[in-house]
């Protein structure tokens, strides 16, 4: 069974679908981060992301492996790498470039290619698995996204001002939503879950009750 979760940043995807794949005991793809180490090896070679021939040059010589929690590029552990703002707006052009996201593409259809899995990114349901058994889309208001962000970030010694964020943010939204390929946009076969003001152990409950429904018996 394959469970997409789709969203912008900053609506809890990557908890969700983490924790959600642990209680179901599936697999845990996190495309993002694919996009996300494309970003990285750019800005370690100097390359522009926005420079479509080099970025879709990375994605296509580079093996990307996020399951369940791992993100290894050409056997390399990139997790502590993926998570800065400049990683993140270098992602967001990366994820611009039509040949960046075929190669990527054909690399998360092969990761779920016989397997139970929960994914989550930006077009996962209507994308990558567009007949997936259940699919998601989860939302939040704009201001609590940005606060999840600074926590975050914080977390990770990053300091940045909220308002920054927010600017980031919502260039990122519109960069996500009005892309020629793949924008991010609810399938219309997904569950659209508001996040705003609920737990994760709420949000959790929620996805787990939704997927029971639909999982063969």
């Amino acid at each position: 069974m394959i469970v997409t979760i789709d969203g912008p940043a900053g609506v809890g995807k990557s908890t969700a679908a983490r924790r959600l794949a642990e209680r179901l005991g599936y697999d845990f793809l996190d495309t993002g981060a694919m996009y996300r180490a494309v970003a990285v090896v750019c800005l370690e070679r100097n390359w522009d992301p926005a420079e479509v021939e080099l970025s879709a040059r990375v994605a296509r010589e580079v093996r990307i492996e996020t399951l369940s929690g791992q993100v290894l590029c050409n056997g390399v552990d990139f997790a502590d790498r993926i998570r800065t703002p400049t990683v993140s707006q270098a992602a967001s052009i990366v994820a611009q470039n039509p040949d960046v996201r075929e190669a990527l593409v054909r690399q998360q259809r092969d990761a779920g290619c016989n397997r139970d899995i929960v994914t989550e990114g930006r077009d996962q349901g209507t994308i990558v698995f567009p007949h997936a058994e259940c699919k998601f889309f989860l939302t939040a208001e704009a201001q609590e996204r940005a606060l999840r962000r600074h926590r975050e970030l914080s977390v990770a010694g990053h300091e940045i001002e909220i308002a920054e964020l927010m600017r980031l943010q919502k260039e990122r939204d519109d960069r996500d939503e009005m892309r020629s390929v793949a924008p991010l946009k609810p399938a219309d076969d997904a569950v659209i879950v508001d996040t705003t003001g609920k737990t994760p152990d709420e949000v959790l409950d929620e996805l787990v009750q939704i997927v029971r429904t639909r999982q063969p018996r």
